[in-house]
Formats: C-alpha cells, structure tokens, sequence
C-alpha cells in the first residue's frame, strides 16, 4: 500500500518584516512634507496598528505608506487588515491588525473549495489554526497547490511537503 503525501497549508507572518516596515514608515511620514503638520503617525502595541492623522484622507495616506513598506519587504497586504476611518475628536483613527493563522470560517472556505474542485483522492482537515491535505498521489498535491495560490481571503503558504 502507498504512503500518504501531505502538506501543510498556514499563514503566518515574519513579525520583525513588520516591524521593519513600520519603522520604515514612521521615518517616512516624519520626513514627507506633505505631512508636516498634521499629526500622522502610525504606533504598534502588540496585536493592534493605531494610524492617527488629523483629517480622513491624511489617515488613509498614512496607511497607503505602510501598506507600500509592508509590500516592499514581501508581506501580501492579505495579511493586513484595517477597518474604517474614524473621527476620534480633533483626528482621524484608523485601527488594523496583522493577520496570523487561519481562522475557522476561511479554513472551512479552503475545505469546501477543495472538496468541491479539487482532484477526489484528496483530503482536506482543520488542525488549528492550519491546514492539512493529504492524498495518495503528489500529483493531485500539486494540483492543490496550484489551486489553492489564487484563494483571495488570506495569504497562504504551503510547507511540509512530505
């Protein structure tokens, strides 16, 4: 009988990429002219990203800069997710956080989708916060894989191919 192929399918994030990216952002908005005035700033605590400007189109510049960093140092602005701006006062909020791990609702869409147009031999199970596909040929893996790079909902990657 053959052996079982499997691979994993998780999102995770380099976090020193993001911090990184942040700092390259912060010295940018403090450098840039056109936000000279306007109270932008960007600050990270833990698991939440606090943008602050003093009108909603500053915010959003805001936010465009560090999405361009975030892209520059190879992070899919999949993994970043930001609500809508906000007046808090005399500013401008906009609140995100970075996206880790596959939650249950976008882990039971990747399951359907590969039940439904993925090859039959292959198995899809929730295990966490990831992924795993198994099936009896690395043929119908692949086909997976292939499949699977254009999911829109989270940024995917795919390890432990065995």
């Amino acid at each position: 009988m053959a052996k079982d192929s499997t691979f994993d399918v998780v999102s995770k994030v380099d976090k020193q990429e993001v911090a990184n990216a942040l700092n390259q952002a912060q010295k940018e908005i403090a450098q840039r002219y056109d936000f000279k005035g306007t109270g932008a700033e960007i600050d990270f605590s833990g698991e939440k990203l606090l943008i602050k400007a003093n009108s909603e189109e500053r915010a959003k510049a805001v936010e465009d800069v560090f999405g361009s960093k975030l892209v520059k140092r190879g992070i899919s602005l999949k993994s970043f997710d930001s609500g809508e701006p906000y007046a808090s006062g005399k500013e401008f909020r906009i609140e995100g956080t970075i996206k880790e791990g596959i939650d249950q609702t976008t882990a039971k869409k990747i399951t359907k989708q590969i039940r439904d147009e993925g090859p039959k031999s292959v198995k899809a199970t929730i295990q966490g916060d990831e992924l795993r596909v198994t099936s009896k040929s690395r043929d119908d893996l692949q086909e997976v894989i292939a499949m699977l790079k254009g999911f829109e909902d989270a940024d995917l990657q795919f390890v432990n191919m065995r």
